[in-house]
């Protein structure tokens, strides 16, 4: 991959991230109304997570600040960041967050996206504990996120119980990628009950899967493939047979698998829908660097794919949006960022 995370490029990420968790406005609230007294600025609704346009871009984003900073914690803006995570990880936000939730109608609210996202970040937060002194306020924020981080897992396993059927769509409601983030907090905290119920429901859902159809990515609005995150969830959960034998009958034709390998056109980045198009350039990137991390020399992990191909799918992907994330209309900067971030530290 010819594309590196630099001080440069992270300090540039981290300013537009800073920017975007504390703009306000224009903001897409996911809200069911209760009655009028719930009709308030997202500020005083989501008091932790009322930037970036909405509350699981918000979320990301604030992933994306906490990974910056252990990575490079030397940022121009770090003592900003500390600033931000102070007051929006403080006691009294994420208590305002957790009352937000426990109301009715509310029991899907970001499901399962934010979910995903909301536990991302705190399993990034315990990494960041590790690595630092308790002076610094990562103790505190990780202490003060975990409730909500607690409620997110009580809900996905439950939800697991009760749902007979995977969410392929390319957008917030696909099942594997929310598996995927809610994986890596399991592993980071070993929640055995959380993957167990991950990796049973995942190879329930997709244990069978033949010949998936790729010629029908991407739809119009995606952003995630959905074959693709479903081959990084099952390489980590597969069950009964390897992944290199689970690949070969999932695997697409030639044809249809070559689409995965070039970039998708953006015709109008502005669009809110058609913008997703450059975050699957990322999203993809990012899936084929996981699947890259395998063992066999000269080919990417149990595929049949050689190396040399994945890499110049995954410079393409990256070459086709990364000059458009930290600059642009907001409907695009305020969630690229974190894609971009994925890719060049999966």
């Amino acid at each position: 991959m010819n594309h590196k995370l630099t001080h440069a490029l992270a300090d540039s990420l981290a300013q537009a991230a800073l920017q975007n968790v504390t703009t306000e406005y224009p903001h897409k609230l996911d809200l069911v109304i209760n009655g009028a007294h719930v009709l308030r600025a997202p500020r005083a609704l989501h008091p932790a997570f009322h930037g970036a346009y909405d509350w699981h871009s918000a979320v990301h984003m604030h992933w994306m600040l906490v990974r910056l900073l252990r990575l490079f914690p030397d940022l121009s803006c770090a003592a900003q960041i500390r600033a931000v995570f102070d007051r929006h990880f403080a006691h009294s936000a994420i208590a305002a967050e957790m009352a937000y939730l426990q109301q009715p109608h509310r029991d899907s609210f970001e499901r399962p996206y934010g979910w995903a996202w909301l536990l991302k970040l705190q399993a990034e937060l315990h990494v960041l504990v590790k690595s630092t002194s308790a002076g610094d306020g990562a103790q505190s924020w990780c202490r003060q996120l975990q409730p909500l981080a607690d409620l997110f897992r009580e809900r996905l396993i439950a939800f697991f119980g009760k749902s007979d059927f995977p969410v392929r769509a390319g957008t917030h409601g696909n099942s594997a990628f929310a598996m995927l983030m809610a994986h890596d907090y399991a592993l980071e905290v070993q929640d055995r009950a959380l993957m167990h119920a991950i990796s049973d429901k995942a190879n329930r859902w997709y244990g069978r899967d033949r010949r998936y159809p790729a010629a029908f990515e991407p739809g119009g609005s995606d952003f995630l493939s959905g074959g693709l995150c479903e081959a990084v969830l099952m390489s980590r959960v597969v069950d009964r047979c390897s992944f290199s034998d689970w690949w070969q009958l999932f695997r697409p034709g030639d044809a249809d698998l070559a689409g995965w390998l070039l970039p998708v056109a953006v015709s109008d980045r502005a669009d809110p829908q058609i913008g997703h198009l450059a975050g699957l350039n990322l999203s993809r990137a990012w899936c084929w660097i996981l699947l890259a991390a395998g063992p066999e020399a000269g080919r990417v992990a149990a595929t049949d794919l050689p190396a040399d191909v994945i890499g110049r799918a995954i410079d393409a992907h990256l070459d086709a949006s990364m000059p458009h994330v930290t600059s642009g209309d907001f409907n695009a900067t305020h969630w690229l960022g974190s894609f971009t971030l994925l890719a060049l530290t999966a």
